[in-house]
């Protein structure tokens, strides 16, 4: 099978944007590949192992590929996601100088071939992201392992928003709490939870394929009793105490990985659904965010307790007053 491939050229903060967009337009998969040269360095904290080589994109830009099935009219395609494109600006999200391209290519070019360099990725001290095709041996019983088939609608889970949310995450469970994860996307948050000793987790999403991704990788891991998986927002569950939910509102944590700009939406919703003394870890902030997001978190009544980077991406650990 043909399928035609978009590419944008822009920068990295602006990847998960223009990403949104181009599922929106009904692309079938989306690859992004961010810079891998000069200043940046490759974290081989927990051992990691790179098979693919750094590329030359420039520091703080990205390449995007979205792949549009064959008799897709590309014109009208690139004429609807341009607008949106140079909207981004005028909420403050630099997407740098714009340039597309377009080819066809074969099915094989990309549904499995990217299979190759997603390999087995100790991301913490205690969590290993491992693909479901490879094998991969623990090496200590306290290694939990989360088993992940991304497909071509999410990530490997490796991105350093997902990885600071998983690090916070094993350094605020202690054993047995109720965890709400807002915009589960793959399920890869909830899962780790669980295996840091949550009791139960409802992971929400608005996007019914990201809920059938979720409730996929719940079953590949085997938490369906543990984790429940539903297509709505945080606001939709506020004060509600259906059984059905698994958790019992307020909570003691909720994680976020989505987005400044929708993170500072629902600020007040989160400090509503969370117990006193509770737990927000939110992260998807750019760095050009950190203030207007610790601003709001601090408005709502929350006491900023930490931020963690990586690159140039950042993650709140806030606790309700």
């Amino acid at each position: 099978m043909l399928w035609h491939e978009l590419t944008i050229h822009t920068t990295e903060e602006a990847v998960e944007m223009i990403s949104n967009f181009l599922h929106e337009a009904g692309a079938g998969g989306v690859s992004i590949e961010e810079s891998g040269t000069l200043n940046k360095k490759r974290d081989t904290t927990y051992g990691e192992l790179y098979d693919v080589p750094l590329n030359d994109i420039p520091e703080g830009f990205a390449v995007i590929k979205g792949y549009f099935s064959e008799g897709t009219d590309m014109t009208a395609l690139q004429a609807e996601v341009n607008p949106r494109i140079e909207e981004l600006p005028d909420f403050g999200i630099n997407v740098g100088e714009i340039r597309y391209e377009t080819r066809t290519v074969d099915e094989n070019d990309w549904a499995t071939a990217w299979k190759q360099y997603f390999k087995p990725v100790r991301i913490s001290e205690r969590l290993t992201i491992k693909p479901t095709w490879e094998e991969y041996t623990p090496e200590s019983p306290d290694e939990k392992i989360i088993e992940l088939d991304p497909g071509m609608a999410f990530g490997t889970g490796t991105h350093p928003t997902t990885t600071l949310c998983l690090r916070t995450l094993e350094k605020v469970i202690q054993g047995g709490e109720e965890i709400i994860d807002v915009g589960t996307g793959s399920g890869i948050l909830a899962i780790g939870a669980v295996h840091l000793g949550a009791k139960h987790v409802l992971a929400l999403d608005l996007d019914p394929v990201a809920v059938t991704s979720a409730m996929e990788n719940v079953e590949l891991n085997k938490m369906q009793q543990q984790i429940t998986v539903k297509e709505s927002d945080l606001l939709s569950v506020l004060g509600s105490q259906d059984p059905a939910l698994g958790v019992k509102l307020p909570v003691k944590i909720i994680v976020a990985n989505i987005l400044a700009e929708i993170i500072l939406l629902f600020v007040d919703d989160v400090y509503n659904a969370l117990e006193s003394g509770g737990i927000y870890i939110v992260s998807g902030i750019w760095k050009n965010k950190e203030q207007v997001v610790h601003d709001a978190l601090v408005a709502s009544g929350f006491e900023v307790r930490a931020i963690e980077r990586e690159e140039d991406w950042l993650a709140f650990e806030a606790r309700k007053r």
